[in-house]
């Protein structure tokens, strides 16, 4: 079994440090290298690797926009990052699909652990970056349900149809009720909120309740 790798890295150093790693370990074989997010894409669609290697902080494309694109195409390439501390990209870039997450600080031998169980389906995350994501995602849970306090289950029904781009005549049509209603619904939501119209609508459910 032969994993092929993908390195992306925009610093020489660490590039050449994990090309050594990696030349190490008869499983390993690394196909391309890339220092920035277009180079990583390039090689990912060339090669089609097993497990992309991919730093966060990288130029013209970031890590986190790396993997945006990643999960727009059905590539089937498992990722791993790597990042310099526990930060709010790390967590981002769980939710976008990194299947493993490893702080560069620690041990090379983890990172080669991290590699295979991910190669083998499974995920790998960093404790703290884990915890970090619990945390994230209670904060999140806390927020919905303070809205739900303040919103009767007719309103957040209704807001979530707008996000999805409803207009108030199919809102009305979906409910049953007249074109009238469903405004008045919008302008007590409007109220409740502190907010003014649609897009503040939008915004305000999209920073509570995510994607």
């Amino acid at each position: 079994m032969t994993i092929r790798l993908v390195i992306a890295d925009d610093h020489p150093i660490v590039l050449g440090g994990l090309m050594h790693v990696f030349a190490n370990e008869a499983d390993l074989e690394i196909v391309a290298t890339a220092r920035n997010g277009d180079e990583a894409l390039a090689a990912v669609h060339q090669f089609q690797p097993d497990v992309l290697v991919l730093d966060l902080r990288m130029p013209v494309k970031d890590g986190l926009a790396v993997l945006r694109e990643m999960k727009c195409g059905p590539t089937g390439v498992r990722v791993v990052v790597l990042t310099a501390e526990n930060s709010e990209d790390a967590v981002e870039a769980v939710r976008l699909g990194a299947q493993g997450i490893v702080l560069k600080h620690m041990a090379s031998r983890l990172l080669v652990q991290c590699i295979r169980d991910v190669y083998t389906g499974g995920q790998w995350f960093e404790k703290s970056v884990a915890a970090r994501a619990i945390n994230t995602l209670l904060e999140k849970a806390d927020a919905l349900r303070s809205q739900s306090t303040r919103l009767t289950g007719r309103q957040l029904e209704i807001a979530r149809m707008v996000v999805e781009g409803l207009p108030s005549k199919v809102i009305a049509r979906k409910l049953a009720i007249s074109e009238g209603t469903a405004k008045l619904h919008l302008h007590h939501i409007y109220e409740r909120l502190g907010i003014d119209g649609r897009m503040a609508l939008v915004r305000y459910m999209q920073s509570h309740i995510g994607d």
